[in-house]
């Protein structure tokens, strides 16, 4: 009768158990291995015991196999349970590292997406500002470029007057369309010619002597007695001046000493003298 031998030996795992040994022929070769497995702590030493044991069972399995005796040798059942659940944790470890390599495909991938939208955002963001930018501009421009329509947001031409200048130091452009606006709401008052006096110096800080002219004009018709026209008489005729009509600025200084010199001060004297002799007026 021919054996199919089944042994797991290890010397270097501690919950090797020998089985119960079988041998044909009335002969029984048993070493000695409890029926109930009790919990064991292995030191050193214990495996030493054990490999001994174990190699003990080698020579007697060797020398029965030498002398023709058939010999089973069954694995112990809790070494196969064992080697049963080792085989389901390998298989589980093996699933969670798929799981987890699965994970981190995912994560990359979700954090490429995340960085392209974070790019495609600022550059919505960039362009939004800048439409923003070239919506507020054209807005500005078509406010500024309306035309000018009496209108008074408080319903008093001073209260009006105050507004546009303390407008001018926040909002240059604003500020003078306000000026133009108490102009066309309040004309033939102090504070519409005081307006007109306030543009043609707006003109004149721009370079642009030639256009300041018609809103000096505007603000002395009438050669108005007011605190502010002999200086403004000065400017009318240095814009003249500049824009080669030598006849009207004289014609402007000799205004200012008939009708302002007398209460002028040194300063504005002084200029006056300065202009008509640098100009040639009689």
């Amino acid at each position: 009768m021919m054996l199919k031998l089944s042994f797991m030996r290890t010397r270097a795992f501690a919950a090797t158990a020998v089985g119960l040994v079988l041998i044909a022929g009335g002969a029984v070769a048993q070493q000695a291995a409890p029926n109930i497995m009790q919990p064991i702590e292995w030191d050193k030493r214990r495996l030493e015991q054990l490999d001994r044991n174990v190699r003990r069972l080698e020579r007697a399995l060797t020398q029965r196999n030498a002398a023709g005796e058939p010999v089973l040798v069954e694995p112990d059942p809790e070494v196969v349970t064992l080697q049963s659940q080792f085989g389901l944790m390998n298989q589980r470890l093996g699933d969670l590292e798929a799981t987890v390599r699965r994970i981190n495909g995912d994560n990359e991938r979700l954090t490429f997406q995340l960085d392209e939208a974070q790019r495609d955002s600022a550059a919505l963001r960039a362009r939004l500002l800048d439409a923003e930018a070239r919506i507020e501009k054209l807005e500005t421009a078509a406010e500024l470029n309306a035309p000018i329509e009496a209108n008074s947001p408080t319903g008093d031409a001073i209260r009006d007057l105050a507004a546009a200048v303390s407008l001018m130091s926040s909002d240059r452009p604003r500020g003078a369309r306000a000026l133009e606006t108490v102009v066309a709401t309040w004309p033939d008052t102090p504070q519409a010619r005081e307006a007109n006096s306030r543009l043609g110096d707006i003109r004149v800080s721009s370079n642009d002597k030639a256009g300041a002219v018609p809103f000096y004009a505007a603000a002395l018709k009438d050669w108005p007695r007011i605190g502010w026209a002999a200086d403004t008489t000065l400017k009318l005729a240095d814009a003249l001046f500049a824009t080669d009509r030598k006849t009207q600025g004289c014609a402007a200084l000799g205004e200012f000493t008939r009708r302002y010199a007398p209460a002028a001060s040194d300063p504005q004297k002084a200029r006056a003298a300065q202009m008509k002799t640098a100009n040639g007026c009689s």
